[in-house]
Order: structure tokens, then C-alpha cells, then sequence
């Protein structure tokens, strides 16, 4: 995903000047934290659609869940990147390379027993269910691991910024999730039994590209 340089500048941090310069200043971090936001969410948005797919009874108050767990995650992860940075720096670099294993294994995992289960409720004519907790966890984390080294990015802030850029990339994220998960119900309605099969397909597409991209 896209991931703009938010490095803290003291120069230029609109603390040391006024009117146009502090409005610049402010733009260009929330505008940065935006687009942070809008690539972080990329693989967030593809299993919320895969989520909407499975559920395309999916009730208001539901998809609001499932989008705020994505959205938590993706303000978690670049927080606790962005300790890990200030503390121990050097074993969470070591820890970087097992992300792309780690969204590989999850995300396989949560996609190959969505279609297997949709294989056999498609043989055996079985009510669909929802995603559970459980499952629902591990996408979250799954989807979010990468944001991890945006601690990198925002390493320079103190925390004050550093969680207002999070809690951008969270609302960023919130929205985009809430999309795909309407997108999906409207398809999931339409698919029918096939849904649950395409959805856990996607999953492990997901999980295969942020692998791919992890180690290139």
C-alpha cells in the first residue's frame, strides 16, 4: 500500500510559525495520515467484501462491528509499530520479515475452511452462517500485521501525533470497510451458495498477494 513519509520535522511542525505555514503543516499530515489510511485499508476493504458476500443478510449495526475491528486494528498496529521503534528496535526489524508469513498462514487458513465449509453446505443444502469472533480476529489481525512497520514512518512523532495519525488511518479505515461490505452483501444476495466458495477463493488470494508483496 501506499505509505507516505510522515517523518516529524521540529522546523516545520506549525508550532514554531503561524498562519499559512501552521495551515500547510496541518493539511499535509492529515492528508498523508489519509492516504496512509487508504492504502493500509486495501486488504481490509477485500475481506470485508468477502465478509458481505457471506452474509448478504448482514443487519446495520453488524457490518458497523465488523468495519470498527478492522478500523481498531488498523490503529493498533502502527501504535504498537511505533513503541516497538522507540524500544526495542532492533528485534522488532527481526520480527518484520515473519509478516508476510504470518498474513500468508492466517489468511489461508481463515480462506481454505470458508471454502470448504461452503463446499459442503453448497452438497448439503445448509443455512449460511456469519463470520464468527474467532474468525473475525484473525482477519482483523491478518489484514493489519503489515501496518506494523508504519512505526517507521511515523517513528519521528510524539505520541500525541502519532495517534492522531492512527486514529485518521482507523476512520480511513472504518469507511472503506463499511463500502466493501455493502458491495458484498449486494453480490452476496445475487451469488447465492456460491458466495461462501468465492469469499474463502479471495481470502486466499489476499493472503497470497500480501505474501508475494511482503517478500519481494
Amino acid at each position: 500500500g501506499y505509505r507516505p513519509c510522515l517523518y516529524h520535522c521540529p522546523a516545520s511542525d506549525g508550532l514554531h510559525g503561524t498562519g499559512i505555514s501552521a495551515m500547510e503543516w496541518g493539511f499535509l499530515f492529515i492528508f498523508n495520515s489519509v492516504l496512509l489510511g487508504v492504502g493500509l485499508a486495501m486488504d481490509a476493504f477485500s475481506v470485508s467484501l468477502t465478509n458481505g458476500l457471506n452474509e448478504p443478510d448482514m443487519k446495520r449495526g453488524r457490518m458497523c462491528g465488523i468495519a470498527g475491528v478492522f478500523a481498531g486494528f488498523q490503529a493498533l498496529m502502527p501504535m504498537l509499530g511505533w513503541i516497538c521503534v522507540r524500544t526495542v528496535v532492533q528485534y522488532f526489524v527481526m520480527f518484520e520479515k515473519f509478516i508476510p508469513w504470518l498474513a500468508l498462514v492466517l489468511l489461508v487458513y481463515i480462506g481454505g475452511k470458508m471454502l470448504i465449509d461452503g463446499i459442503r453446505k453448497k452438497d448439503s443444502e445448509e443455512k449460511e452462517e456469519g463470520i464468527g469472533a474467532g474468525a473475525l480476529f484473525l482477519q482483523g489481525v491478518a489484514t493489519s500485521i503489515d501496518a506494523l512497520s508504519v512505526g517507521f514512518t511515523i517513528a519521528g512523532y510524539g505520541w500525541i501525533r502519532a495517534l492522531s495519525s492512527a486514529l485518521i488511518i482507523a476512520g480511513v479505515t472504518f469507511i472503506i470497510c463499511m463500502a466493501g461490505l455493502m458491495i458484498g452483501k449486494k453480490f452476496g444476495t445475487r451469488l447465492s451458495d456460491r458466495a461462501q466458495i468465492l469469499g474463502g477463493v479471495i481470502l486466499i488470494v489476499i493472503g497470497v498477494e500480501i505474501f508475494i508483496k511482503g517478500i519481494m
